[in-house]
């Protein structure tokens, strides 16, 4: 079901972008997925804020400034959080599961609390106990969060981590440079991962939104403003195509087959 009330531990939950135009970032997303927006202060004088975006009037993503707080000193970017039952036991973990603990355990008002993490591969990842906000209302429907995808040079290690932090079991399909790993948890597909397309890029982590028609988004984005990284491909689950927005976030957009 596309609608969210909750999830388990260990699941994908949320997204948020960290930018350095919010405004400008939210009237580009606004035209390619249709998004509205619930603006939440997160300063005394109200000049910033954290922007749910909104489809069926329901929480899908976030928009936020990047601050002085944001630990990975990164670009604009989308980061992406996992769901966790315990998040100061899972926070815990992460050293010997052989992960940095970046940022340890906070509240975030009454919404819940998160941390974040840096794994042994180079890519950063959030924890998020749910209080008041569970994450993503709604998803897998066009303008949609639908997936979340970990770019690594090291999948064996990248492995181990996620298995010990929260019990993720790795099934990978093909061999060589072209594998590509699931995520399992409790025997459903709950992400992905993949080899860097190129040569010495980071380890990072990307997200999927769904949408009806990947050629028509493309052109829409470029006419926004935005770049197109991959242009539409044709993949076993459907088309997609890898866009940066016009601060330079980049993200995927994905119709599927089925």
């Amino acid at each position: 079901m596309p609608e969210r009330t909750e999830y388990a531990n260990g699941t994908p939950s949320w997204v948020d972008l960290q930018t350095s135009d919010p405004g400008a970032a939210k009237s580009f997303y606004t035209t390619l997925f249709g998004w509205t927006y619930n603006d939440i202060p997160v300063n005394e004088d109200n000049t910033a804020f954290y922007s749910m975006a909104q489809l069926k009037g329901k929480s899908v993503a976030a928009i936020g400034p990047a601050g002085d707080q944001d630990p990975t000193g990164a670009p604009p970017h989308w980061n992406c959080y996992v769901t966790v039952s315990d998040i100061d036991g899972t926070a815990a973990r992460v050293a010997d599961a052989g992960g940095t603990l970046m940022m340890p355990p906070f509240d975030v008002m009454d919404a819940g609390r998160m941390a974040v993490v840096h794994d042994p591969t180079g890519a950063f990842i959030n924890l998020w106990q749910a209080k008041n906000s569970i994450g993503a209302e709604l998803v897998n429907e066009t303008g949609a969060f639908s997936w979340s995808e970990l770019i690594t040079p090291d999948l064996a290690k990248s492995a181990a981590f996620y298995k010990k932090l929260v019990g993720w079991d790795a099934e990978t399909h093909g061999d060589g440079p072209g594998a590509y790993t699931e995520w399992k948890l409790n025997g459903e597909s709950i992400g992905g991962a993949m080899a860097p397309p190129m040569p010495g890029m980071p380890s990072v982590w990307g997200i999927y939104f769904t949408v009806d028609d990947t050629d028509a988004t493309v052109k829409t984005a470029q006419s926004s403003g935005g770049n197109v990284f991959v242009e539409p491909t044709d993949i076993e689950p459907g088309r997609f195509a890898v866009i940066a927005d016009p601060q330079g976030a980049v993200f995927n957009v994905i119709t599927m087959r089925q």
